[in-house]
Order: structure tokens, then C-alpha cells, then sequence
């Protein structure tokens, strides 16, 4: 995989990971969880798709769609769907960062698995 390649799988990859942590802090300004029912499905899809967070992490979204169309068009499915699991590891860190999510011990060692994994798979 040359450099360009690389940039355009990452590019899709740290996008998504942003949607995440967006669509997150968006619920999490919300007050809580969502409960839908049929009298109030109209009222909650209005603050749901009002809130900025949202509306940034849905443009994520359709960023890194078509960032990700462009990078698979010059890789392997093989090689580029298994480095969307860096979006767990950016995911992981931005929700520690930014939503004072906990990341255990555990959680560290996976991340690191995965890490690994996607090292080894890059090098192939």
C-alpha cells in the first residue's frame, strides 16, 4: 500500500472515529438515554437531529464514506476493512480524552492487540 493509499484509509478511518465521539457527545447532551415510543418518536428525532454534535458527527459520516470509496478503489478489501479496527483505538483514547470515558487495564491490552494485529496486517 503506498503512502496516498495509506492517507485516504486512515483519513476514513479517523473520520469515523470522530463521528463516534460526536454522535456520543450528542446523546450525552441529550440527558440521557433515548426511549422511544409512538407518541414521542417525532419529538426526540427533532433533538436528536438538532444537536450540533450530531449533525457534525452524521458530516463525518459522509466525509469518510466517500474518503474510504477513494481508498478502496486502490486496495485490497483484505487489507484495507481489517484497519477500520483503529477506530476502536482512536475511538477508545477519544472517549477517555474528550467524554471522561474509562479505559482499564484490559481495555489497554486489546487496544494493543489490535495494534499489533494492524501492524502485521500492514506489512503484508
Amino acid at each position: 500500500m503506498n503512502l496516498t493509499t495509506f492517507a485516504f484509509i486512515i483519513s476514513g478511518v479517523l473520520l469515523n472515529a470522530c463521528a463516534q465521539l460526536l454522535l456520543k457527545a450528542g446523546t450525552n447532551a441529550l440527558g440521557g438515554a433515548i426511549h422511544l415510543t409512538m407518541a414521542n418518536w417525532f419529538q426526540t428525532f427533532i433533538k436528536v437531529v438538532t444537536q450540533a454534535p450530531i449533525l457534525g458527527g452524521l458530516a463525518c459520516y459522509g466525509i469518510s464514506l466517500v474518503v474510504w470509496i477513494i481508498g478502496l478503489s486502490r486496495t485490497d478489501v483484505t487489507i484495507a476493512y481489517p484497519m477500520l479496527s483503529l477506530g476502536y483505538v482512536v475511538s477508545a483514547i477519544g472517549a477517555w480524552m474528550f467524554l471522561g470515558e474509562v479505559v482499564s487495564p484490559q481495555r489497554l491490552v486489546a487496544i494493543g492487540v489490535i495494534v499489533i494485529g494492524v501492524v502485521l496486517l500492514a506489512r503484508t
